[in-house]
């Protein structure tokens, strides 16, 4: 069974209280469906086009709690209160096996 990871690259951040109140509920909600932060930070290097940006990189078990954690009603919740608070590319990707 391959893992699940959430790729996550901000392009604007458009409300940074509200990104901070976001964080405070997709944290919980996140862990609670077995995620693990890899990756939370700005790139300190940036090579092929690649943007100085926010990146997050979320671990899961697997790729379909991947999935389900996205869906989760805790989720829901968090990204309701992210609202237009950032422009951003989140991407649900397999694990190599």
């Amino acid at each position: 069974m391959s893992k699940g990871y959430w790729v996550t690259t901000y392009r604007k951040i458009n409300d940074p209280s509200k990104l901070a109140a976001y964080g405070q509920l997709a944290a919980p909600a996140v862990t609670a469906a077995g995620g693990r932060f890899i990756v939370r930070g700005v790139a300190d290097e940036v090579r092929e086009q690649g943007l100085k940006e926010r990146t997050v990189v979320i671990e899961f078990p697997s790729y379909e709690e991947a999935l389900a954690a996205y869906d989760s009603d805790a989720y829901k919740k968090a990204l309701a209160v992210l609202g237009d608070a950032a422009e951003r590319d989140l991407r649900i990707v397999r694990g190599a096996e």
